[in-house]
């Protein structure tokens, strides 16, 4: 049995109501910008496609995924003659399951390996430690034995954190002293993990804007050192954004993209603000898999991204 089996067990209903509120901010501004473009418009247009462009460019999806968006929908014009206006949204949302789809690797649901190894990374202020504490959550509801390594250990507000989120919902954690060698910490970690036969172990690291180069030698020595004791550790390497900084996401994530090997992404905050198109955005351009997306502040708002439901949510009316 994979250890992600939980989430697909989970009511599909709701689920779609978690993502439905979360998403509210985002839908109701792109409906009524979309609504008010279409009103009094038979037809697809130049200038329709145009506005479809503006509205999509303001949601922050993003420029160079908009331009796909509004090609991809003009050739489907061309070739089937969707002509009425009012269709507009039906091809709108087929389009974007296509973009993102294709970024959409579910191969972590058949995760079997023990223990499963991940290290978190993002900057300070993403919603690192609150994504930690709702992904243990799920695995401790679905009888894991969970295990975190504190080795953002430059902050001691960090390493607090963690550890008030693991007594909360009653996981195992190893912390040190301030300004210890994350790498020592991440050994530590697995070594009493390895020991004590946990079927998790979530890996924290430092969360500063430092240069590429010192962020790329801090994550390699890490991983390298973790390494010795597990050969392919990490099993993952989950970035974090912060949906609701918009076009900021995209910023972090080629900072750490570029510094070190990220397997998948997790988009946080959505539900605070109008920029969920974001997630568009990011799941086109980065050849990375979102796998989670954070919509609101209970333990179950940390959802596995699905596209359909998440696009579903922002279009239909």
């Amino acid at each position: 049995m994979s250890l992600f089996d939980f989430f697909k067990r989970k009511n599909n209903a709701e689920v779609s109501e978690s993502i439905n509120v979360g998403l509210s901010k985002t839908k109701d501004s792109f409906l009524a910008k979309l609504t008010k473009a279409i009103a009094g418009k038979s037809t697809v247009d130049d200038e329709l496609l145009d506005e479809l462009e503006h509205i999509l460019i303001s949601s922050d999806v993003g420029i160079a995924t908009t331009i796909k968006i509004i090609s991809n929908i003009s050739e489907r014009i061309k070739k089937d003659k969707y002509l009425n206006a009012a269709e507009l949204d039906v091809l709108l949302k087929d389009e974007i399951v296509k973009l993102v789809n294709k970024n959409d690797d579910t191969s972590y649901l058949l995760a079997t390996q023990v223990p499963y190894i991940i290290m978190v990374v993002g900057v300070n202020g993403v919603g690192k430690t609150t994504t930690i504490g709702k992904l243990s959550y799920h695995f401790k509801q679905a009888n894991k034995r969970v295990l975190l390594g504190a080795a953002d250990t430059f902050r001691a507000a960090a390493v607090d954190q963690l550890g008030i989120w693991a007594s909360r919902i009653g996981v195992d954690i190893v912390m040190k002293d301030m300004g210890t060698d994350p790498s020592a910490v991440a050994f530590a970690t697995l070594e009493r993990g390895l020991a004590e036969k946990h079927d998790v172990i979530i890996i924290d690291t430092a969360g500063r804007l430092h240069n590429k180069i010192n962020l790329m030698n801090e994550l390699s020595k890490i991983k390298r050192v973790m390494q010795k004791l597990v050969p392919n550790a990490p099993h993952e390497v989950l970035l974090v954004l912060d949906g609701s900084t918009g076009q900021n996401a995209f910023e972090q994530a080629k900072h750490f993209t570029a510094a070190t090997e990220v397997s998948a992404l997790a988009v946080t905050k959505l539900d605070g603000s109008a920029k969920g198109g974001v997630v568009i955005g990011i799941a086109d351009q980065f050849n990375i898999p979102v796998k989670y997306i954070g919509v609101g502040e209970k333990m179950t708002d940390l959802q596995l991204f699905n596209p359909v439901l998440f696009v579903d949510s922002i279009l239909k009316k």
